[in-house]
Parts: structure tokens; C-alpha cells; sequence
């Protein structure tokens, strides 16, 4: 399964709001350096979704905002 994930970095808490089946908007407390935000990003979908972490994968967009996760 594929989803579209929006994220925003540096913000106040950490959240995740599901926009509609297969898009959500994940907020960061932490800056996008060196992958400190992929990996929190990583670790707030595996809470929210109830998977192992290592069932997701950033296909699309290490480096951007939006992004295209895969969860297998």
C-alpha cells in the first residue's frame, strides 16, 4: 500500500492527521537535518498505523516535504 504523506517540520508536537485514505499531514517537532525528520516521521506512522517501523519505507521524496511512503 502507497500513501502520500505532507510533512511539517519544526512544529510544536508531534502529530499525525489523516486527510483521507491515502494522504496524511505529519508534524515534526524536529528539524529536516540529516534525516532526523524521516526517521521521527518513520516512527509516528508506525504508532498511528500499529506496524513495525521497519514495514515502512520512503519510496518518494527523502528531501522534500511531500513524500511517498510505502507500507509493506
Amino acid at each position: 500500500m502507497k500513501i502520500t504523506v505532507k510533512v511539517k517540520p519544526n512544529s510544536r508536537e508531534n502529530t499525525v492527521k489523516e486527510i483521507s485514505k491515502n494522504y496524511y499531514e505529519v508534524r515534526v517537532s524536529v528539524p529536516p537535518e540529516k534525516g532526523k525528520a524521516n526517521e521521527r516521521v518513520i516512527k509516528l506512522l508506525s504508532d498511528h498505523l500499529g506496524i513495525a517501523k521497519s514495514r515502512i519505507l520512503i519510496e518518494k521524496g527523502q528531501k522534500s516535504k511531500e513524500k511517498v511512503v510505502e507500507i509493506i
